[in-house]
């Protein structure tokens, strides 16, 4: 039986969800989602034993150093979303979207190869199991616009201010 470990811990943003086995973060959601979590954790992983536990692998700590401002705290951390191919793929791609930078759904879509495919990757995008690290939040409408978000497009424009983007004044976050 595969043992997952699981941590629940305090950002500024509301409580966080992390899953993790053999030092590769599996899960990193907001707790609000748990339902979505809870339901996803069961298809990828079956009957794996979830063992409640203090900063697994460290990975609990380097998420909120990041909340705390060190923003490179979650660069290079493992993770293994689950997915098809062209979700990994996609997500993948996010995680080569630099701290402070934004990218449309097209120029993500044109860098995986197919500028069509910008749909497709909306849904990989709104599928993605790991928010922060597999930076999902980076990603916006060609406009500018704050397009959806799954942890709620308020939490998505606290993000991208945190790392340093300028949001329009209109969009202002509730947070």
């Amino acid at each position: 039986m595969n043992k997952i470990l699981a941590d629940r811990f305090e950002t500024p943003l509301g409580p966080m969800v992390l899953m993790a086995r053999d030092k590769i973060l599996l899960l990193l959601e907001f707790e609000d989602a748990t339902d979505r979590v809870a339901r996803e954790m069961k298809v990828r992983f079956g009957a794996a034993d979830h063992q409640q536990t203090d900063d697994p692998f460290g990975l609990s700590s380097r998420v909120r150093a990041y909340f705390d401002g060190d923003l490179k705290a979650i660069e290079g951390i493992e993770t293994d979303g689950g997915g098809t191919d062209f979700q990994r793929r996609v997500w993948a791609e996010l995680k080569r979207i630099p701290c402070g930078v934004t990218m449309s759904y097209g120029d993500l879509a044109a860098r995986l190869g197919d500028r069509n495919a910008m749909r497709a990757v909306g849904l990989a995008n709104g599928r993605n199991p790991i928010a922060v690290v597999v930076p999902c939040h980076r990603v916006i409408g060609a406009d500018g616009s704050m397009t959806g978000y799954g942890g709620g497009v308020d939490r998505k424009i606290w993000l991208l201010k945190h790392e340093g983007v300028r949001v329009p004044a209109h969009q202002a976050s509730l947070f």
